[in-house]
């Protein structure tokens, strides 16, 4: 007879919890994971909470209960044990098993959160939930949902979100590709298990994101767009990449776009040496796009596009994102991916490039405090 134990995280059970990843999480297009790489992106993350990672564990039962066991599950009155586990030994996992086999990791649950998180002030970052097939359903997803959500609100959040602000990234395979992968999950797959789960559990769907993909090898500038190019260069405008002794303003223009994350990495990458382009005027950084970095995957990477309030209007952003997706081919890049809401009017950009969606991820929340009312009013 298996019993099922809940168990916060415990190092011993790393290899255990990769195998259930490489068992159910490519189910739902997620990347493989290795030991190195689970450790790289989750357990090593700055944000990682152990007393937010929870485990199913799979152990033998004690055989002086079984048949009690057996006669109760015969009967359908059976639930498994899900007191917390005890803290771990050296000697390995402390559970409520009599057993001594070490137990298989059936199900894990990890959560973040962080009072520098965009709306971290509040909320709890959902991050996944994982199941064997044989046990994913909605009983089994409860028990490990229950926990994670409860150490939100022991937290003092208020909601419980699943989006791109989440800093655990998880990696995702672009399907119809020869591996090519994004380096980021956005929300939770539409059409999983999961999705379907968190929406009967009070989670509404506050949008979906599109995971857009796009094989350089054909790619070529529109002509509308380089006539865009030809109107803008009229009034002095250029597209060309960051020189710091030349440009100015570029200071200026990242406190204008008012996006933090944009000002310290373009900020970062122009006192690094690391190539972007810039929409100028008189050697005037008006816009950018970039970085321009190729990774290992082949990838192209940049963390955004902007364009000075004060400049908009003269079509430089589709100026800057053609430029850009000409230079990461430059470079001998052989793909570009990005996500992007369903309603972004830039769809149009995107789909003139060449770009097309490949797979749709659905933003959630959840009030938690809505919940913990109804629990204390029943």
């Amino acid at each position: 007879m298996l019993k099922l134990t809940l168990s916060s995280w415990q190092d011993h059970a790393l290899e255990s919890t990769v195998a259930l990843w490489n068992r159910a999480a490519v189910k739902d297009g997620y990347k493989e994971m290795t030991a190195s790489s689970f450790r790289s992106i989750i357990l090593q993350n700055p944000y990682f909470d152990p007393a937010c990672t929870f485990l199913l564990l799979e152990t033998a039962a004690a055989a002086g209960t079984e048949a009690q066991e057996e006669t109760k599950a015969e009967a359908g009155e059976i639930t498994p044990d899900w007191s917390i586990a005890g803290d771990k030994t050296s000697e390995g996992f402390a559970s409520n098993s009599a057993s001594s086999a070490s137990p298989t990791v059936r199900g894990f649950a990890c959560g973040v959160t962080g009072g520098d998180l965009p709306l971290g002030a509040d909320a709890g970052y959902l991050t996944i939930l994982l199941l064997d097939e044989d046990i994913a359903d909605d009983h089994h997803y409860s028990v490990l949902l229950d926990v994670v959500e409860q150490r939100f609100r022991d937290l003092g959040k208020k909601q419980a979100e699943a989006l791109f602000f989440n800093p655990m990234r998880l990696p995702w395979l672009i399907p119809e590709t020869p591996g090519h992968e994004h380096n980021n999950a956005p929300g939770i797959p539409v059409d999983s298990a999961l999705h379907r789960f968190l929406l009967k559990q009070g989670y509404a769907e506050r949008s979906r994101q599109n995971g857009m993909y796009l094989d350089l090898a054909g790619f070529t500038i529109p002509t509308d767009i380089q006539e865009k190019e030809n109107q803008a260069a009229r009034l002095g405008y250029r597209v060309e990449w960051f020189d710091g002794k030349r440009h100015t303003g570029l200071k200026e223009l990242l406190a204008a776009l008012g996006n933090p994350a944009w000002e310290k990495e373009i900020s970062r990458c122009a006192d690094e040496g690391i190539p972007f382009l810039v929409a100028a005027h008189l050697d005037r950084a008006a816009g950018f796009a970039g970085p321009v970095i190729r990774e290992p995957s082949g990838r192209g990477y940049f963390a955004g596009i902007g364009v000075n309030p004060e400049d908009e209007g003269k079509g430089l952003g589709s100026i800057l994102f053609f430029r850009l997706c000409e230079a990461f081919r430059g470079i001998g890049t052989e793909y570009m991916s990005l996500f992007t809401g369903e309603t972004n009017p830039a769809l149009k950009i995107y789909h003139k490039a060449g770009f097309r969606t490949v797979k749709q991820f659905g933003v959630l929340r959840k009030d938690l405090d809505k919940r913990a009312k109804e629990l204390h009013q029943s």
